[in-house]
């Protein structure tokens, strides 16, 4: 049972991992403000809620486990509000969208 549970955790710490890399890629390839903070909140929500979730298994039935389960609660509520609040506030304060350049923002859109 042990080496089956060590598995899973050290399975969801990688794949936690890799999503924080893959974050921190997509935050350098994004063109501006707003399509970066998609892969920022991903990166912050999922990738370390699967390191969490990872050690939450490793850490076993102790007070650890709801210290993490606490940390993972509030991450999952405040990480997802922050991203939601800084991109309204960039968007309010007069922060244009990128647009494809040479691109009429009339074309893009769809036609009823």
């Amino acid at each position: 049972m042990t080496l089956a549970l060590d598995l899973v955790s050290w399975a969801c710490l990688m794949l936690g991992a890799a999503f924080v890399v893959i974050g921190g890629i997509g935050l350098v390839r994004m063109p501006d403000f707003f399509t970066r903070t998609h892969p920022a909140g991903l990166t912050d929500t999922l990738g370390a809620g699967l390191i969490l979730v990872g050690l939450m298994i490793e850490s076993g039935w102790s007070l650890n486990l709801a210290k993490l389960a606490m940390i993972l609660i509030f991450l999952l509520f405040t990480s997802p509000t922050a991203s939601h609040a800084l991109a309204h506030a960039a968007l309010v304060s007069g922060l244009k969208p990128w647009t494809k350049p040479g691109a009429d923002s009339e074309q893009n859109r769809s036609k009823p």
